[in-house]
């Protein structure tokens, strides 16, 4: 099953046009959901709405229209992201699915494009880490604590392209599904793959209530085919389905190894907020709120913690009371559904009486998209799930990360703060493990063998090394989000704008033919295939980076621009040339001798040093040679 967010539709559509088929490989794989730029009512727009629309309707694809919800919401509500299934989509947050028992992982543009052109696409299988949860979670604290406590806590690259598994079958019975959602969807911030948790009785009750909710909405869904005078039976969430998850239970076998073995005590977990512009690092509530931080702007928006629950956690809140003045609190729910759900309940209009700002259900602010987003100075505390510099709004503005119900007491007293005093504040128990993998007396006598260099892929590249020195440098640093949804930008407009919200002066140091070098985990952050071409629009042919972000990884290989990584470099760099440019042009001369896996750097004084690094495979060549894996796709459909 497939899922796309919105621009990236057209796009794909001339791509799988360009492979010259003019059907879809399999109509059921894909699933479409228009989500992010649903506030803009321009012509323009709404036609490439229309033309996605009928594109679908030609292929026979399942639609949902602007308005209907988050995509990723969609899926977990519709059963397309089901326990035990592998579900991608082309969004950074396709891990959310994990929440619901489903292995889910993001995808790019290109390889959507592929996947409808041919039904397949390509995976490096990551090491598996375990996360062993102990505990219950004290009153107050929610899965929004907990992840964000594993963000700050584990945050210099412990679960980089990881899958994770969740363990823990005492501490998973007080986590909700809801609350499990919420902690899949940002092990994507945390830099995973994937976050699974286990089918258990929480999952199997989940999809029972959804069961009994679609019994009485399936008239409102288009694409599910219903004949008068037959028994009604879902497609996807029904009895039988939902029975061979308890007859047919998945469960990792006693003898499963994992590459790292992470314990945390629910119990010891207090309120924690994430920020400011960084997931990365994370406070108990009690500190900030100790520091009087006054706010300009809340949001209870996004896939992370925008459902039905969220909002009762707010409208808990906020009942009877009135937003702090001039603060804005805006309010989107995760989906159309979810929104008659708070409507029933009471909770939609509890929060519409306390000064909430509606916006449609969709991606919204979260994207830097629409209403209500942080201006020059701003600072502004949110449920979503992505703090970045500049992502909601301005560079200068500051951007903090919190449960729903902190979000709502923010706005309510207007500084960062919670519903009620948290007496309980002990630091977080945990722990981390690394399984050293036992070689065999074989692979220690194995030596390395040079790869072989296909015609006209080029032996050795050579370059001036230009050094950003940050590490987890994000795809809303490379190329802002208010491009990425502008599919009228040229290569040209590109290089103009490369490097914006990180260092906006990158445009006047970079040359033609530089080297490229970033610090770790470089390129994490959403699924945007613009970070990698707009710095290939720069003529850069070529990165090094001590680690990279898996999803920056394939937008990458899929676009042609060449990776290594040598973590040896980046800290000689960090070291001897210093962090205090942002970028700077380093005099260091480098030859990349690509099948051999060497890197020689000449520094100006002549010294000369050697780096082993991995060598770019046959495949990762291929698909260079034919600029991207678009043209190596059509070669062989040819």
């Amino acid at each position: 099953m497939l899922l796309f967010d919105l621009i990236m539709y057209l796009r794909m559509i001339i791509q799988v046009q360009s492979f010259q088929t003019t059907k879809i490989h399999d109509p059921k794989q894909p699933v479409y959901a228009l989500d992010h730029d649903v506030q803009n009512k321009t012509d323009k727009n709404l036609l490439k709405y229309a033309n996605i629309e009928a594109w679908g309707k030609e292929q026979g694809v399942d639609f949902y229209p602007a308005g209907r919800g988050i995509g990723h919401q969609v899926m977990i509500e519709e059963g397309y992201a089901f326990p035990n299934t592998l579900t991608v989509a082309s969004d950074s947050h396709s891990n959310m699915y994990g929440g619901i028992g489903a292995l889910g992982t993001p995808i790019v543009r290109t390889d959507a494009a592929a996947i409808w052109a041919t039904g397949r696409t390509w995976w490096q299988i990551p090491p598996v880490v375990k996360v062993q949860l102990e505990g219950t979670l004290p009153a107050g604290v929610t899965g929004k604590d907990v992840i964000i406590t594993l963000c700050g806590l584990f945050n210099q690259d412990q679960v980089l392209n990881t899958a994770i598994e969740f363990h823990g079958e005492e501490a998973l019975k007080g986590l909700s599904v809801e609350d499990r959602l919420a902690i899949s969807n940002m092990t994507t911030e945390w830099g995973a793959l994937a976050g699974v948790f286990p089918v258990d009785e929480a999952t199997i009750e989940f999809l029972r209530k959804r069961q009994r909710r679609i019994e009485i909405t399936k008239f409102e869904n288009k694409n599910l085919v219903h004949e008068k005078g037959t028994e009604f039976v879902h497609p996807r969430i029904n009895n039988d389905t939902i029975q061979a998850l308890i007859d047919q239970p998945v469960k990792p076998s006693a003898h499963a190894t994992y590459a790292k073995t992470l314990t945390l005590d629910l119990s010891t977990l207090s309120p924690h907020v994430s920020g400011p512009n960084s997931v990365k690092v994370a406070t108990p509530l009690s500190d900030l709120q100790a520091q009087d931080i006054k706010i300009n702007k809340a949001y209870l928006v996004s896939c992370v913690n925008s459902r039905a629950s969220d909002l009762k956690q707010a409208a808990n809140v906020l009942r009877g009371k009135k937003i702090k003045e001039g603060v804005e609190f805006y309010v989107a729910a995760a989906s159309s559904e979810v929104q008659k759900e708070a409507e029933e309940a009471g909770d939609w209009q509890a929060l519409v009486d306390a000064g909430a700002k509606v916006l449609p259900a969709g991606c919204g602010p979260c994207v830097g998209l629409g209403t209500g987003l942080l201006k020059d100075g701003e600072i502004g505390i949110s449920a979503t799930n992505r703090n970045f510099k500049g992502r909601m709004g301005s560079p200068s503005a500051l951007a903090y990360l919190a449960s729903p119900a902190v979000v709502a007491a923010s706005a309510l007293s207007g500084i960062i703060s919670g519903p009620s005093s948290f007496e309980k504040n002990e630091k977080p128990a945990f722990s981390i493990k690394t399984d050293t993998p036992k070689v065999s007396a074989t692979a220690t006598t194995t030596t390395t063998t040079a790869a072989e260099v296909l015609p006209n892929f080029p032996s050795v590249i050579k370059g001036e090394i230009l050094f950003c020195s940050a590490d987890n440098l994000n795809t809303d640093g490379i190329y802002p989000g208010k491009y990425t949804y502008n599919d009228d930008m040229t290569t040209d407009d590109m290089k103009k704008v490369v490097m914006e919200n990180y260092d906006p002066n990158f445009v006047n140091v970079v040359q033609k033919g530089d080297v490229l070098v970033g610090g770790f985990n470089f390129g994490t952050g959403s699924s945007r295939e613009q970070a990698a071409t707009a710095i290939k629009s720069r003529d850069i042919q070529i990165m090094v980076a001590g680690s990279y972000s898996d999803i920056f990884k394939r937008n990458s290989v899929n676009n042609a621009l060449l990776l290594i990584e040598s973590p040896e470099l980046v800290n000689d760099l960090k070291e001897q040339v210093g962090t205090s440019d942002l970028t700077k042009r380093t005099g260091w001369n480098v030859d990349i001798h690509v099948a051999e896996g060497k890197v020689v750097v000449r520094k100006e004084n002549g010294e000369e040093k050697l780096y082993k690094v991995g060598a770019l495979g046959k495949s990762v060549q291929e698909i260079w040679l034919a600029n991207g894996l678009e043209g190596w796709v059509k070669e062989r459909l040819e």
